[in-house]
């Protein structure tokens, strides 16, 4: 069987199965009201009831096959570069820190489209403003290097 349809609804119902069973040892009451497992409960109950009806339709729908939905040549091109760039992030900015980690990785993105020394530019200036914005003045920790940056 291809059917993407019927994949998806599974990975949902699984992954909504899992949230549902994980939320349910949070509190759903607190002291004052609502507990921590009270939204992550509803939530994954719903998704859960969701992926079991699309699971019914996809079972009785037309066939969707993976090669259908999957793009073509430069369109495969890009979203492999996405997914290569975004773990490109996770693995380098741990170690070498949120301003070279997004730099490298929007250079990435944006060499698709642009000329390197557009690219080399705009990743730089963006990464600077991201980082100046939420490290310094919004105070959030983000991954830095020995440099601090």
């Amino acid at each position: 069987m291809r059917n993407l349809s019927v994949y998806m609804a599974a990975f949902f119902l699984l992954f909504s199965g899992i949230m549902l069973w994980e939320s349910s040892s949070m509190d759903y009451y607190g002291e004052y009201g609502p507990g921590p497992g009270m939204l992550p409960l509803w939530v994954s109950g719903l998704i859960f009831v969701c992926s079991i009806v699309y699971l019914c339709i996809a079972l009785k729908k037309e066939i969707v096959p993976v090669s259908k939905i999957l793009p073509r040549g430069e369109g495969l091109i890009n979203v492999l570069v996405c997914i290569g760039s975004l773990i490109l992030f996770m693995i380098i900015a741990p170690l070498w820190g949120f301003l070279i980690g997004s730099t490298l990785s929007l250079f990435l993105l944006f060499s698709r489209g642009y000329k390197w020394y557009w690219s080399l530019g705009l990743s730089a200036s963006t990464a600077s403003i991201v980082f100046w914005m939420f490290g310094i003045v919004l105070q959030v920790p983000l991954p830095v290097n020995d440099f601090g940056w």
